[in-house]
């Protein structure tokens, strides 16, 4: 599993464990005081040793990189933000296909499903189903009716109090 921090943050420790190991002080002492294993140190020892500090760079982050830029991403926010409406969709809700048809007409940019839906996820959007309402609903008529006809049909248990026991 990779080790929290970021690449440059993992650089250090390594570079700071050689200096520890190259100042005379133990496997274990290093070991605890950069919080990684003693066989991670005496790896690493034995990569500087054949290249030197540059075998202990950082190394990008795993995964393919981002083809949109951060000041992209945030246009692609905000343009998202505006509605589907408000770039010609019949309904107001995204779709992944909607979201990658938008992303290709403003930024020249493909990505598949599974790539806009990890976008959407950076932005702290979640998948929503829309809700499907009935063109003839009329809300005036179901808040009357829950407010005077429900409570004359509900069940109840009689006029019994409700007694709490302690």
């Amino acid at each position: 599993m990779r080790p929290l921090g970021s690449p440059k943050q993992l650089e250090k420790r390594r570079l700071y464990a050689i200096k520890l190991r190259q100042a005379g002080k133990s496997l274990t002492e290093v070991a605890r005081w950069t919080g990684v294993d003693r066989r991670s140190i005496a790896r690493w020892q034995k990569i500087y040793r054949a290249k030197g500090s540059d075998g202990l760079q950082a190394r990008s982050i795993p995964g393919r990189p981002i083809k949109l830029s951060r000041r992209q991403l945030q246009q692609l926010r905000r343009l998202l933000l505006k509605g589907s409406l408000a770039h010609g969709f019949p309904t107001d809700y995204w779709t992944l296909q909607r979201a990658r048809a938008l992303i290709w007409k403003y930024f020249r940019v493909h990505y598949t499903p599974s790539a806009i839906w990890y976008l959407l996820a950076r932005f702290e959007w979640s998948c929503q189903k829309p809700q499907p309402y009935s063109i003839l609903r009329d809300e005036s008529k179901i808040a009357h009716w829950k407010r005077y006809v429900w409570p004359q049909i509900k069940k109840t248990h009689g006029n019994v109090a409700h007694t709490l026991f302690l």
